[in-house]
């Protein structure tokens, strides 16, 4: 993977944390299961409980399925 770029690759919120952007976790090409707030897959890796919680949460938020596999 080539350098990452703020505001494209990831960004820093108000709390001063990383996050990745769903373009990085696209070209990354897997979700890692960490249950990363932009995941492109529908937190496949995620482990149940936290896999619907995150689903839930995302659907509540507006995300809802983003997949682009």
């Amino acid at each position: 993977m080539q350098e990452m770029i703020e505001g494209i690759h990831y960004y820093v919120n108000d709390d001063g944390y990383i996050v990745l952007t769903s373009r990085y976790l696209l070209e990354r090409g897997y979700c890692c299961g960490n249950g990363c707030v932009h995941c492109p897959y529908n937190y496949e890796n995620v482990p149940e409980p936290r896999r619907t919680e995150l689903t839930l949460k995302s659907f509540k938020e507006g995300r809802g399925d983003s997949s682009k596999k």
